[in-house]
């Protein structure tokens, strides 16, 4: 199953191995990240990024693909939508099922709120599902959520909002105990202590986990808790356009009917968006990590009702996705992998960098070995590097991988691949979106009784984030959302519903001269073979 030359560079991962040549290179100097990013990171590919021409972040760049969404034509005419035949009638309307909207859901629910979920595939069908590194929290003694702090905002370039940040790191640790009392089984030790391990650019060990399951195993128990409580979840629905009141509040979504398209209303005194994130936009023909339906809705539908947008020129590139064989291509491998102690190996058999640098550091870092220094490893379908995973096994010893990443050791087994004998090739895969709509501490929009949660908001993470840090924002901002939103509905009272803003908004592409046949939000991808 693998050519010539992937046999012969196989030989000299191993020789390297067995003779113990492999060595640790030095992490990166500031001034050495700088130039390698700006060099090598598809963020800094001008020619890939278009400037918006409308809408609340007029002038500013977003990636080409997301641009013509944002600024493409609304799914529904105004003029053919009864607005007065409300089909849903909720106190907080959470758009999105997975687990920023699940935990939404709940923290609503507790508040006594008439919560309820509408999504466009089912609860659990997002990227929380497809998570499976860990989450983060400082809740160890040579910890604190100062030094959380600290890591997070140097990983993301010292440009994340410092309110959002401080939220994250200090509600950290409550999150942990939250999931760990709803049941997620957490990795434990023999006296119920949770083990940690590190992350890329983690100063601690603070990622804790459930084997390689993380992301499965919360959203399988938040999934549990909201049907357990009964929350009304609409599944195969997709919310096409905001509504909004007479005084441009949020006030609910024009939905859809996925699979016979009927048109229904669902009005509401405060609404989330917890959509998700944009991989299935392929940008730059990138593969992706992502799940089906991640397809930037959120940030469509925010955009086009006037809410503001926030580092949306900023993706996260996972550096980890298989590249080998072609049937999990750009699937995620999870960076779990490198923390208990796969080194990132080229076709010489020569570890070229730190295994845990940052995620976009790292992803540079192996197109570079690919592309200028001619040292990527050829598959029949691409290029990519080895990592090295018998590594994990001779460092930590036999079973490893099987008691911390067996999901790995089985998405490889399935095409005769035993990462217990043999190293995997791997390539960056498009799998976060760093930037979103830009919120306040509370959670809320530019746009009154409209929040946001998840990988939908922009800010929290600067212009990189660190692994376990999603999870962790999903967690920490659906709580927040689901709180806030469920407390501000208590004094909402509802003007007319209009969708006044998508006029609006028609008349703006016009006054641009944008003329375009697309539509958006994209809702799913389109896969169809063309000639």
């Amino acid at each position: 199953m693998y050519t010539n030359e992937m046999l012969e560079s196989m030989k000299k991962v191993e020789a390297a191995r067995s003779a113990n040549a492999v060595l640790e290179p030095r992490r990166m100097t500031a001034e050495e990240k700088e130039t390698l990013l700006a060099t090598y990171h598809p963020d800094y590919k001008q020619g890939e990024f278009a400037v918006l021409q409308i809408g609340a972040n007029k002038g500013e760049k977003v990636p080409t693909e997301l641009a013509e969404l944002l600024q493409a034509n609304s799914r529904v005419n105004p003029a053919e939508i009864d607005l007065s035949k409300v089909d849903y009638d909720v106190d907080v309307l959470i758009i999105g099922g997975g687990g920023a909207g699940a935990s939404a859901a709940i923290e609503a629910d507790n508040n006594g709120a008439k919560a309820m979920i509408v999504t466009k595939l089912r609860i659990g069908d997002a990227n929380t599902m497809m998570a499976e590194g860990g989450i983060q929290a400082a809740d160890k003694e040579n910890d604190s959520p100062a030094i959380h702090y600290l890591d997070a905002f140097g990983g993301g370039h010292f440009a994340a909002k410092p309110e959002l940040l401080y939220k994250l790191v200090n509600e950290a640790p409550e999150a942990i105990q939250w999931l760990n009392n709803l049941g997620v089984e957490f990795d434990k030790d023999e006296n119920g202590v949770m083990i940690t391990t590190h992350g890329g650019g983690t100063s601690r060990k603070r990622m804790h986990a459930a084997k390689d399951y993380s992301g499965a195993e919360i959203m399988r128990t938040l999934r549990d808790e909201v049907w357990n409580r009964g929350i009304p979840v609409v599944d195969f629905t997709a919310a096409i356009e905001l509504i909004l009141d007479e005084n441009g509040k949020a006030a609910g979504a024009v939905l859809m009917n996925m699979e016979t398209h009927e048109i229904l209303i669902a009005r509401a005194k405060t609404v989330i968006i917890a959509t998700g994130g944009a991989g299935r936009l392929h940008y730059q023909g990138f593969p992706t990590s992502n799940h089906y339906g991640a397809t930037a809705d959120g940030l469509v539908l925010g955009y086009r009702a006037g809410a503001k947008l926030l580092y949306a020129d900023t993706l996260q590139y996972h550096p980890t996705g298989a590249a080998y064989p072609e049937q999990i291509f750009g699937a995620l491998v999870t960076e779990k992998v490198r923390s208990l102690g796969a080194k990132l190996i080229n076709v010489n058999g020569e570890a070229f960098m730190h295994p845990l640098e940052t995620r976009d550091v790292s992803a540079a870092s192996i197109i570079r070995e690919c592309s200028d220094r001619g040292n990527g490893v050829h598959t029949p379908d691409g290029i990519g590097v080895w990592l090295d995973t018998p590594m994990i096994e001779l460092k930590n010893g036999e079973g490893t991988i099987e008691k911390r990443i067996p999901a790995m050791m089985r998405m490889f087994g399935k095409y005769g691949i035993d990462i217990r004998k043999e190293p995997i090739l791997v390539y960056p895969t498009l799998h976060y979106q760093n930037g979103g709509l830009d919120i306040t501490a509370d959670g809320m929009t530019n746009i009154e009784n409209l929040y946001v949660a998840g990988e939908a908001v922009g800010g929290i993470h600067g212009r990189n984030r660190l692994m376990g840090n999603s999870l962790l924002d999903i967690i920490v901002f659906g709580r927040n959302a689901g709180k806030n939103a469920s407390s501000k509905s208590k004094d909402v009272t509802l003007g007319a519903l209009t969708l006044e803003h998508v006029n609006k908004f028609a008349k703006e592409q016009a006054e641009a001269g944008i003329k375009t046949d697309v539509v958006s939000p994209k809702l799913l991808p389109n896969y169809a073979r063309r000639k």
